[in-house]
């Protein structure tokens, strides 16, 4: 997985412990009051929503049926490479049925994976700089073929138009204030009951979101199975070493610092195959011999004293929501 992340597409190709108060785990997913704007530093090497589109009012007595849509990672550009270790991207799907028309709703990175799962590291800057905001996609049309091929096209769902307004209203609320994304679930073992210090916040999660306010909003679904890609690493206690100022800052810790800009270094954009084989070999030396890992969440810095399995994708299944309203019937 660390190699596959190394060879994610990237955005601009640039060549002491503190202990804080004791926790709650998970650790909750910060929101914001508003979204800022991008850094002009960070680009998407593929463009963001390039055919996104305001969502639509529909009419109150339309019939709406919600689709479950599935595929690999990058499908559009290494096919099903990726659905065979089950790394998936998530979407749904919606159908008018007084208009006829199909459209899609995602969530995803704004400056692709690489750049939201690690930070560059630029000249002059003491901070790694980051890139890893994330945000709402919605326009008309559903590509059958692209979800048909490798992945899931599947009808979940009917409701009506004033609940699509309804849902409307929360995807821009929620939207504005869950904006940075985060790629990895940490938690303690394998074991499906053991402690999980940090929940991911990707596109998947918007997903099951969206299908739990259509459930509270009245929304019936069928039973089917689903199941949903997470990529966990494992960890003993986090321990909490600080924020940006308190760490990079004029006052801030000098040997923390370099050891968190050292342990990004290897993950950096490669120029060449020699460069990326001798960073590899760093990152097993740090994350599995010496079991370190320094995670960026909530615009915070932890430690992460890695141990085994380290790292594991699953492809778990998520049962679809059952709601607190009564039911919509069409």
């Amino acid at each position: 997985l660390l190699l596959l992340l190394l060879l994610a597409p990237w955005g601009p190709r640039v060549s002491g412990e503190l202990r804080g108060p004791r926790r709650r785990w998970p650790v909750p997913y910060r929101r914001f009051d508003y979204r800022p704007k991008t850094d002009p530093y960070c680009q998407a090497r593929y463009t963001f929503c390039p055919t996104g589109s305001a969502i639509p009012v529909m009419k109150e007595e339309d019939v709406i049926e919600v689709y479950r849509l599935q595929a690999p990672v990058w499908e559009f550009k290494y096919g099903d490479l990726l659905g065979h270790l089950k790394i998936m991207h998530d979407a749904v799907g919606f159908k008018s049925s007084l208009t006829g028309k199909n459209y899609t709703m995602e969530w995803y990175e704004l400056f692709q994976l690489g750049n939201c799962t690690f930070p560059h590291l630029r000249p002059g800057m003491d901070a790694p700089f980051w890139c890893n905001q994330g945000a709402a996609c919605f326009y008309e049309g559903i590509d059958d073929a692209h979800w048909k091929a490798n992945g899931t096209l599947v009808l979940v769902t009917t409701i009506s138009g004033t609940m699509f307004n309804e849902m409307a209203q929360w995807v821009k609320h929620d939207n504005e204030t869950g904006i940075y994304y985060e790629t990895w679930t940490v938690q303690a073992s394998p074991d499906k009951k053991s402690t999980v210090w940090f929940d991911s916040y990707e596109c998947s999660k918007f997903i099951l979101r969206t299908y739990q306010k259509l459930a509270d909003l009245g929304a019936v679904f069928k039973k089917i199975q689903t199941n949903y890609t997470s990529i966990i690493l494992f960890s003993g206690e986090p321990v909490y070493l600080g924020n940006e100022t308190s760490i990079f800052g004029p006052q801030g810790n000098k040997t923390l610092a370099a050891a968190i800009r050292d342990f990004y270094n290897p993950f950096k954009p490669h120029q060449s195959v020699r460069e990326f084989f001798v960073d590899l070999l760093k990152i097993i030396d740090c994350v599995i011999l010496n079991h370190q890992f320094y995670l960026f969440y909530n615009l915070e810095y932890w430690f992460l004293p890695m141990k085994s399995p380290y790292l594991k994708i699953i492809y778990e299944e998520v049962p679809l929501p059952v709601g607190s309203k009564g039911s919509f019937g069409v």
